[in-house]
């Protein structure tokens, strides 16, 4: 008997065979995800279409495949790595313009190909911040300098949904750069004249030293360099200048494995001019941030917590942060990643189901002398029908006056399986609690930029005040309302799974913002749960303020909440431990134990009275 027919299984083997051809790479492995596409050494990750596999998601499956392996077969990552600019804006349109070149020759070769390019193109730049600038200075320049090459390149007109945006900028560019611009037309086949043209266009839009001329020290970067420490600024510049005392080929050797991985991930973020002395080595694009764990010892005395604008925060809705497609397969792959779990997770929903709904059954008070006739006590009615103790009355419960939110930590620590298991989590709570009457918010916070954006950039031009405080712009995301059914919610839970969403942290706010929605509900009792993976964390702020400047404040705010506050405060923490921070905390290792972990908090919780006193 014939094995029935999958289309979809058929459909990755011709993209996963298509790639390898294409790229004369038979080594690489396809795999599909619902997070950034990417490709890793043989690792190759495309997005995961739709079940009816709709003709453009097929087409942006197949440009995904066809720009990894064009970039396989047309880039030389050694050569690349030579001249490319230190970490920052520069480097982001050194790697937006070379892939531009790289997709430009592969559009020139094949028509399919070249399809397929456009259709990815279109694609990624809707996910990207160029479609929500209102002006010039919120246009992400490596952006929109990879779409203006590629116009030159490829003949081809910009994305609609950056049009808007690019006529923003081009004019600027085109004035400062143009000419040289014109110049990577002819050297796009030989990749060593492509960099050295496209040095100079970094020169005319003054994010580069002129090639011709000797690279001289300014003397703002001295300035720098004197007020850093002995020891950490000699390594710096041991590392600076490795090309004194290194060849050109072993820089490149050695920087190949960062240049790959930075290349190939796609970075939302604000940049800009500032050293990367002056950023700290911690504020690496795309890098996992750092997790400060500092004693109470080192708490400041005259700590005073402060933002230095407010204007650029946002609270927004899932819904508003990705359009109605993308949010669709987030989901079906948070779907996806649920079947594993499907059955360890469903019985720990059970297990807290009974628990909630075993405190909501009818509990009556006997022998009262009216009320309901106590059938149990007809024998008793019978042998003495003037005895008055024979009814009962039920009992008043006040479980179903109840509200909980979950804060869930969106930072770039979070990526990867941690992240899956707090949507999948925070999806099965959802509904479990919906079923026993109790209403549930799901809220999330991280930044909208890396290295600090609007707020930091106002820093900047207004001189650099001393002790600004936090200088980067807040997200605070609403992925279900209290009043709202989940049914309504369950597709934006999918938003976590966009890799470009998860940038940096900042608790103390979060859980303030959190708290206050709390604290203007009606219900009787309020418990918050943050799920989180450590202490808070902005490279922005950290480098200009005190390093426990973050941790400080939230310490702060737990000690108001745990003291003064009627809301009931809870926190996991996955790999790192919380419990110095919340009175009621438990810490977790493994993202596997973060299911049970909830679902047995949460029980916990509802068979307690909850705090003394409570309104």
């Amino acid at each position: 008997m014939a094995a029935p027919e999958n289309p979809i299984e058929d459909f990755r083997q011709a993209v996963a065979a298509t790639l390898r051809a294409l790229g004369h790479a038979p080594e690489v492995e396809l795999a599909y995800t619902a997070d950034k596409p990417s490709c890793f050494g043989d690792q190759a990750r495309v997005p995961q279409p739709g079940r009816a596999m709709p003709a453009e998601q097929v087409a942006e499956v197949r440009g995904w495949a066809d720009s990894f392996a064009l970039r396989r077969r047309l880039h030389d990552t050694k050569l690349h790595n030579v001249d490319q600019p230190d970490a920052g804006l520069a480097r982001d349109i050194w790697n937006a313009v070379e892939q531009a070149r790289v997709e430009a020759l592969g559009s020139a070769e094949m028509l399919g190909v070249s399809k397929n390019l456009d259709r990815m193109t279109e694609m990624r730049v809707r996910a990207d911040p160029i479609v929500r600038a209102r002006s010039a200075e919120e246009v992400p320049l490596a952006t929109a300098m990879g779409l203006l090459v590629r116009e030159r390149l490829t003949g081809q007109p910009v994305p609609k949904v950056a049009e808007a945006a690019i006529d923003l900028v081009r004019d600027g560019i085109e004035d400062r750069a143009g000419g040289h611009l014109d110049d990577l037309v002819a050297a796009q086949g030989d990749q060593a004249k492509f960099a050295q043209v496209m040095r100079r266009v970094l020169s005319d839009l003054g994010l580069g030293a002129d090639p011709d001329a000797e690279p001289e020290q300014s003397d703002e970067t001295e300035d720098q360099a004197d007020d850093e420490q002995p020891g950490e600024e000699g390594e710096e510049q041991d590392q600076d200048a490795g090309g004194q005392d290194q060849s050109t080929e072993t820089r490149a050797e050695e920087s190949q494995d960062d240049a790959e991985a930075t290349e190939s991930r796609e970075v939302e973020m604000d940049t800009d001019m500032v050293s990367e002395a002056e950023m700290g080595e911690e504020g690496q694009e795309g890098m996992t941030p750092w997790r400060p764990n500092l004693p109470m010892s080192d708490l400041p005395p005259d700590f005073d917590y402060k933002a230095y604008t407010r204007a650029h925060d946002e609270i927004v809705g899932a819904e508003e942060l990705c359009d109605a497609e993308e949010l669709t397969r987030l989901r079906g792959y948070l779907d996806q990643q649920l079947i594993p779990l499907q059955s360890a997770v469903t019985k720990l929903a059970n297990r807290l189901q009974r628990r909630l709904m075993a405190q909501q059954n009818r509990s009556w008070d006997f022998d009262q002398e009216e009320g309901l006739l106590d059938a149990a006590r007809l024998v008793r009615i019978v042998t003495n029908p003037s005895y008055a103790m024979s009814y009962k009355v039920e009992r008043d419960t006040e479980f179903r006056d109840t509200v909980v939110t979950l804060l869930i930590d969106n930072s770039g620590s979070m990526r990867g399986r941690p992240i899956s298991i707090a949507a999948i989590c925070a999806d099965i709570l959802a509904r479990t609690l919906e079923r026993c009457a109790v209403k549930t918010e799901i809220l999330g916070f991280t930044t909208r930029a890396w290295k600090g954006g609007q707020a930091r950039e106002k820093w900047l031009a207004e001189g650099r005040p001393v002790k600004p405080g936090r200088l980067n712009d807040l997200r605070h995301i609403v992925y279900k309302q209290a009043d709202a059914p989940w049914r309504r919610a369950r597709k934006n839970l999918g938003l976590m799974m966009r890799e470009g969403l998860l940038k940096e942290n900042i608790d103390g706010e979060a859980l303030l913002w959190a708290h206050d929605r709390l604290l203007a509900r009606r219900e009787d009792r309020r418990i918050l749960m943050v799920i989180s993976d450590g202490a808070p964390v902005d490279d922005s702020t950290l480098s200009v303020n005190t390093g426990n400047y973050l941790e400080r404040h939230l310490r702060q705010v737990i000690k108001y909440i745990e003291g003064r506050s009627p809301v009931e405060l809870i926190a996991i923490g996955i790999g790192h431990d919380v419990t110095r921070y919340y009175a009621k905390a438990v810490t977790i290792m493994d993202a596997e134990q973060l299911g049970g972990t909830i679902i047995e908090q949460m029980a916990n919780l509802f068979e307690t009275n909850g705090k003394a006193g409570r309104r």
